[in-house]
């Protein structure tokens, strides 16, 4: 064979591995591009959350920069899309008082959300002798004393949106829970065992993803 047709016949398979690579990156492409439209026709909503009620087991803020607690919170989240589900890999509940978390984080496993339906989850959230910041120790003590305390319910996780057999990306999830909580008085909650009290409170959340 000639050195001129060793050269064309180099050429030529440069040309047809050339073809292959644009072929693939034309495909991956369209591809792409049929996802993003897609997901633009179905516009993904992300999820409802209210915060139902709580129940306080223990809430005792008397000792000086500590606290102990134990919550069990009812918490629903609804799915308002008609063609998207949504996995919640991972959800992590806890209480927070002026931005200052006051119990442990407690998981919610793993589950799967359909179209338009609804879950409900109550974990408890607890902490035995949380050091507090002093200036939120003393406005904490000086609260209870005055009969209530306004704490927010938070719930930090990850999502996955599922459209047909499509699955995208992880994104973070962020839900934040007014609750406001009375002591002293049971006539705005109800009595659940000897020392604990449910408050009903129906409190929609605001939801960042």
């Amino acid at each position: 064979m000639s050195v001129k047709e060793c050269g064309n016949h180099g050429k030529y398979r440069r040309k047809i591995f050339r073809r292959i690579i644009a072929g693939i990156l034309i495909f991956i492409l369209i591809v792409l591009i049929t996802i993003l439209l897609i997901w633009a026709i179905l516009r993904p909503s992300k999820p409802r959350f209210i915060l139902q009620d709580t129940t306080v087991y223990a809430f005792n803020a008397s000792t000086p920069n500590l606290l102990t607690s134990n919550f069990q919170v009812t918490l629903s989240s609804r799915n308002p899309n008609d063609r998207i589900g949504i996995y919640y890999d991972r959800l992590d509940v806890y209480a927070t008082y002026q931005n200052q978390q006051i119990t442990l984080r407690t998981s919610i496993p793993p589950t799967y959300q359909g179209h338009k339906e609804i879950n409900v989850w109550s974990p408890f959230v607890n902490g035995n002798s949380v050091p507090i910041a002093p200036e939120y120790s003393a406005s904490l003590g000086s609260d209870q004393s005055a009969g209530s305390v306004f704490l927010m319910i938070k719930i930090d996780g990850r999502v996955r949106w599922k459209v047909g057999t499509f699955i995208s990306g992880r994104y973070h999830l962020y839900v934040r829970c007014p609750a406001f909580i009375t002591f002293g008085s049971k006539s705005n909650g109800v009595s659940v065992g000897e020392n604990a009290i449910k408050y009903q409170l129906v409190t929609r959340c605001s939801v960042s993803v």
